[in-house]
């Protein structure tokens, strides 16, 4: 599963498909779990989660 924010979901979503061969999940966080949480690709508040 990848966090993410805004700005790299396309990028998640894409290593998604190309690691798993298989249609990803996008899932919105909720505001709890916003804060504790940071982008995977720039350290930001990670806005989504993409798993397979």
């Amino acid at each position: 599963m990848i966090y993410c924010c805004n700005d790299h979901v396309e990028l998640a979503l894409d290593v998604i498909v190309d690691e798993y061969e298989t249609f990803p999940v996008l899932r919105k966080l909720k505001e709890e779990e916003k804060m504790s949480t940071a982008c995977e690709y720039c350290r930001k508040e990670a806005e989504y989660m993409v798993e397979n």
